[in-house]
């Protein structure tokens, strides 16, 4: 009898201890933006902290930015936004852009594993560490393990109710927590108007 796994590839090797869970997500709409962040983090398929904090403020409270991913990795990535936006104040866009390089062509950050949603009062950008900064289509942007959905259930909400940006972004966390195993409903909110 055949094993069909055997003619599967392997399954890519991470660095890391297999750890997972996290949405992030970011809407934008009427004037408002928020990000908000669940609080699960698992290892394997046991949860080690639901109440892990993945949102935060930068540039004085006038940018917020989310992580999944590595959580070193992020923070040294957060760190390094943040020198970009004293040096270009205002300029998210740029700064995204130059973070993205310097992380693409950098030695030692091309080996951080993380990714950011950052927003101001105009924009939402992704930034990967291959060096894209997208800025995406109806005012929504989603990473992480349950991104997907959060995303999907964002895109519905935000045209096909009058809910706010805020409202629209707890009620879209609150289904990919029913749906993703690595995602729960303990959320972190920043907003920015």
């Amino acid at each position: 009898m055949m094993n069909y796994s055997d003619a599967l590839p392997a399954p890519p090797q991470s660095s890391g201890p297999g750890w997972h869970g996290t949405t992030i997500l970011a809407v934008r709409k009427g004037g408002t933006t928020v990000i908000a962040g669940d609080g699960q983090v698992s290892m394997g398929p046991t949860i080690v902290k639901g109440a892990a904090r993945k949102v935060r403020t930068l540039a004085g409270g006038r940018v917020v930015a989310g992580f999944a991913g590595a959580t070193a990795d992020a923070f040294t990535l957060l760190e390094r936004l943040e020198a970009k936006l004293e040096q270009y104040p205002d300029q998210l866009a740029r700064a995204c852009v130059d973070l993205a390089k310097d992380w693409r062509t950098d030695r030692y950050l091309r080996r951080l594993e993380a990714m950011l949603l950052v927003a101001d009062k105009t924009s939402i950008f992704t930034v990967t560490g291959v060096g894209d900064v997208l800025e995406p289509e109806h005012g929504v942007a989603a990473v992480g393990s349950g991104g997907n959905f959060a995303l999907s259930a964002a895109r519905a909400l935000i045209e096909n109710t009058d809910l706010d940006a805020e409202a629209i972004a707890r009620k879209a966390m609150a289904i990919a927590a029913e749906v993703c195993v690595y995602t729960n409903g303990n959320l972190t909110v920043e907003r920015l108007e």
